[in-house]
């Protein structure tokens, strides 16, 4: 049913990735799937930059795809399963990540709905509106 499922992971937050990856990664089986995690690293903004040792931001990506890594090898899936670090905006480096792979399916976790993002809008929502593939939300 699908081929390429896309799990954006906000590594701040394992209540809500832990629950899609391990999903992500059944549906991956079940299917002969292929499972792409993603993490978006915020760019350090030039105010605070000034403040920090040159090669932070660099760790602060190394880390992150080190971790995404040991989510990739723990989903059980091998080769099968890939990761990627993008910087930026979360929602468009998602959306952009799984045209970019050819996903057909996103999985991932959201906080419950609270007033602010009925004002604002949150990154799940922003995703699942404009996506062009299947969006599974996890609460």
């Amino acid at each position: 049913m699908f081929s390429k499922i896309l799990v954006p992971v906000d590594l701040s937050d394992p209540e809500h990735f832990e629950t899609a990856v391990k999903s992500a990664s059944e549906m991956a089986r079940q299917n002969g799937a292929e499972l792409r995690l993603v993490t978006v690293v915020a760019p350090v903004q030039p105010t605070v930059a000034h403040y920090l040792p040159a090669d932070t931001h660099q760790k602060f990506i190394e880390d992150a795809r080190a971790q995404l890594d040991e989510l990739a090898a723990a989903s059980g899936l091998g080769d099968k399963a890939s990761t990627v670090v993008h910087e930026g905006n979360i929602y468009h480096e998602v959306l952009d990540e799984a045209e970019a792979c050819g996903a057909d399916l996103i999985v991932m976790g959201s906080h419950r709905p609270g007033m602010s993002t009925y004002l604002l809008g949150s990154n799940a929502a922003r995703i699942v509106r404009h996506a062009a593939c299947s969006v599974l939300v996890l609460r």
